[in-house]
């Protein structure tokens, strides 16, 4: 008895330890000048809308790297993962290698591909190298490779293709593995810095995640209120996906 009391006792003391900061931010965007105001959502909703505009930037381009991304790793993924070509492994191994690295080891050839292909500047520029990360690739690739051969057999025997195999067996078959995919990407996306930072000379073309630092501090109530708006699109494909995250995580066969 006394042991489950510790354990609850212990798991509301991280649970309050985590959702503290959320409480935080939530209080403090209904204070302004040490007062209850709406102020900070008026200045957000109607009086400044550069910060609404750039939650729209957030989400546009979130959105275009995860359906890039998703569509790419489902061709990738089933090709390592039902496929026999030479080098398969040393490909794949390679692959986890540029998974593995930072962020600012790629930044610098990804900026000389893209300025030769006149690309630094416009959206492109963050969408192009998010949708073609290996990560989305490695992900898909040790899910399919759940998907019985004789399943996909079966499907050849009736006449269908690569294409059909993949669109009506692999992917309904892996629904929540790809929704999992969905859901991480579009969360590692939404929080990028450094990319804006480097291909974007326009500051109204800064997703939300780079603004939020350059809000004018006497002004904290609409940092807050900011802080809220990147909150709610995360948050919510999260609640929506989230037994698919859970499912399509336990049944990556990951090694």
């Amino acid at each position: 008895m006394i042991k489950c009391i510790l354990i609850y006792a212990v798991l509301i003391l991280l649970s309050v330890a985590v959702l503290y900061p959320v409480f935080f931010i939530v209080i403090n965007s209904f204070i302004s000048e040490d007062s209850f105001s709406f102020q900070g959502y008026i200045n957000v909703f109607f009086i400044t809308p550069q910060y609404l505009m750039k939650f729209w930037n957030s989400v546009l381009i979130c959105a275009a790297i995860a359906a890039g991304q998703v569509s790419i790793a489902c061709l990738g993924g089933y090709g390592f993962a039902k496929f026999k070509f030479p080098l398969k492994n040393t490909i794949f191994y390679f692959m986890i290698i540029l998974m593995m690295m930072p962020l600012q080891v790629t930044l610098v050839p990804n900026y000389i591909i893209l300025d030769k292909l006149k690309l630094i500047g416009s959206y492109a520029a963050l969408v192009l190298p998010g949708i073609f990360s290996t990560f989305g690739v490695f992900l898909l690739a040790q899910i399919f490779s759940s998907v019985p051969d004789n399943l996909i057999e079966a499907a050849k025997i009736d006449g269908a293709n690569h294409i059909k195999i993949l669109l009506k067996i692999m992917i309904p078959h892996n629904k929540a593995g790809v929704a999992s995919l969905v859901i991480l990407n579009f969360i590692d996306n939404w929080n990028m810095v450094e990319q804006p930072l480097v291909f974007l000379k326009d500051l109204n073309k800064y997703p939300l995640s780079v603004f939020l630092s350059n809000i004018n501090q006497a002004k904290p109530e609409i940092a807050f209120v900011c802080s809220i708006l990147a909150i709610i699109p995360v948050l919510l494909l999260f609640l929506h996906l989230k037994d698919s995250l859970i499912y399509g995580i336990e049944n990556a066969n990951l090694k």
